[in-house]
């Protein structure tokens, strides 16, 4: 999940700390930044280099069997999902922001909910609803008599119905940003177009969507980051993606060259979705106006009875598909027999999640300050270079991130045996790739942003003043970091913990493709357990998880305070 207010970098506000001229120097802190840089972009380099080897003769074969298959799923997965989270986020923006209904309140936090939900556990649970053998299907049947072949009925296990899932968990990414939009907006223009003789919906669209399509494209893009990322949802309704394209490459048929190929294909993708993200991030307005529900006194648009009625039918609808039917449905299995004898090894499971979640918040904190610091003390080209490349973890499919770290760190790992068996006579086992290092490696590359852009939004409240006191009483720059900033920073600290932590616990083709093999995660036990139709299971580690993402969704919509 992608809260909207780490997505791009906190832009200077307030007071920094006392910052140099941008000399070619290296402080600690710009060094700092710069190696976290090399290492962010390890995974990118190395799918750059090693994508060319086999000559043309592997892309063309790629191309002459699974490649116009992945592009075309991949681009039309993204098209239908797209469309879907932009009319029903910027749909009930509008309503949110400009109209007075029943209900307005509420829905104005309650329609961020499904962010709450994975995608691949909303899949989980409409699958299991609407096949054949489901209860939807069998009620249908059982209340006409008809059979198997009397009826049509929509295939859940198909493309339009991953798009729908995606769409339908994901659309609050349009929502949260179009209704910061429209919020922002002066009331004055589109009463001067309904003053004109313009109908509501023709202010609307001529008046009112223009000046949000910024933040509107903004949302989308973060959108179909997460389509394109997605390898649960298309993995369970056997749609090839490029997700499952390199999963089952590297993994299926051991094919590692056609992964990083594929990887490099994928590159592409999210390259461009990154330049859409920044180009449309200036036009956006801040994501503290995000749920100012009652900024307005007076509504843009005066709904009749009827119009009311309906427009609480809009928001509740996608609350109800995206969050209510999955956490309904998971709390009904957990509470049956299965799900609770199921229940033995979840410690097991919970210890894994724990483990992983911690060690990787621990370096995203540790990385985050890093950068913060360097940002705050150097306005150097080479500082900010390097904080916008060890930024780019958020925009890379765990997919994509996996192989390109398996490839070098494989070839590290192949010389650091050789060497130990002919110097020490022993292996002694694989290093990295063995075990979890390389996982909280790459998590920690995809979770960076989180961290940072916490971390770096406290810091701007910090007065340099405090930093000067300190120093002109003696104090060393480590005393003035463990004694004023960490203290101060704790807030921020805490959430940037909490919020990698989550992510962490949800991720799943970076976890599946790097883990150990004693370890197991809560997400991977999901997964697992759904892929073998054991979700009533399943139920319960799912249902920890949305439980767990409900956290930044309340952090998201919480007021904020004067």
């Amino acid at each position: 999940m992608r809260p909207v207010s780490r997505l791009t970098q906190s832009a200077p506000s307030g007071a920094r700390l006392a910052v140099h001229a941008p000399l070619i120097r290296l402080d600690r802190w710009t060094s700092g930044a710069l190696a976290l840089a090399a290492l962010a972009a390890l995974p990118i380099l190395a799918i750059l280099v090693s994508a060319p080897s086999g000559g043309m003769e592997a892309i063309a074969h790629l191309a002459r069997t699974v490649l116009a298959r992945y592009t075309g799923n991949t681009m039309l997965l993204m098209v239908l999902a797209g469309s879907i989270a932009a009319v029903v986020g910027t749909g009930t923006a509008w309503l949110v922001a400009a109209a007075r209904f029943p209900g307005r309140r509420l829905f104005a936090w309650a329609l961020v909910l499904p962010l709450a939900v994975p995608a691949y556990i909303a899949a989980y649970i409409y699958a299991d609803l609407f096949d054949f053998a489901g209860p939807v299907q069998t009620a249908l049947r059982g209340a006409t008599g008809w059979e198997s072949g009397d009826y049509w009925f929509p295939e859940i296990r198909s493309l339009p119905g991953g798009a729908f899932v995606l769409g339908i968990v994901l659309y609050p990414y349009v929502y949260l940003l179009a209704r910061a939009g429209f919020a922002a907006q002066s009331q004055s223009q589109f009463r001067a177009a309904r003053s004109l003789g313009a109908t509501p919906s023709r202010a609307f669209w001529r008046v009112a969507l223009p000046a949000a399509r910024p933040a509107i494209a903004g949302g989308l893009a973060l959108v179909l980051m997460e389509v394109l990322a997605d390898f649960g949802v298309a993995e369970y309704f056997a749609i090839p993606s490029f997700s499952t394209g390199i999963f089952r490459s590297w993994l299926a048929m051991g094919d590692k060259q056609a992964a990083l190929k594929l990887a490099a294909i994928m590159l592409i993708f999210v390259i461009g979705l990154i330049v859409i993200e920044a180009r449309t991030r200036s036009g956006r307005t801040s994501g503290k106006d995000t749920l100012a529900v009652g900024r307005r006194d007076e509504a843009l648009i005066v709904l009749s009875p009827v119009g009311k009625a309906l427009a609480t039918m809009a928001c509740a609808l996608p609350v109800l598909l995206g969050f209510g039917i999955p956490a309904g449905a998971l709390v009904w299995m957990a509470g049956s027999d299965a799900a609770l004898s199921a229940m033995g090894d979840l410690a097991h499971y919970i210890s894994g999640s724990l483990w992983l979640g911690i060690a990787t918040s621990i370096t995203c904190l540790v990385a985050g300050i890093v950068l913060a610091f360097a940002k705050a003390r150097s306005n150097s080209s080479a500082t900010s270079a390097a904080i916008r490349v060890s930024t780019l973890g958020y925009a890379l499919p765990g997919a994509l991130l996996a192989v390109g770290l398996l490839a070098p760190l494989g070839a590290v790992d192949v010389g650091l045996t050789r060497f130990a068996r002919d110097s020490l006579g022993h292996t002694g086992g694989l290093i990295l790739t063995g075990t979890s290092v390389v996982l909280v490696y790459a998590l920690s590359v995809r979770f960076l942003t989180v961290a940072f852009n916490s971390i770096d939004g406290g810091l701007s409240r910090i007065p340099p003043s405090l930093d000067a006191a300190a120093r002109s009483l003696g104090a060393g720059p480590r005393r003035v970091l463990a004694r004023i900033y960490i203290p101060l920073l704790s807030p921020s600290l805490a959430a940037a913990a909490a919020l990698v932590f989550i992510d962490t616990l949800r991720e799943l083709p970076a976890t599946l493709i790097l883990r150990p093999f004693n370890l197991e995660t809560l997400a991977t036990r999901t997964y697992r357990l759904a892929s073998d139709e054991r979700l009533v299971e399943a139920s319960i580690p799912a249902l920890i998880l949305l439980a767990a993402g409900l956290i930044p969704v309340l952090l998201l919509t919480r007021k904020p305070k004067s």
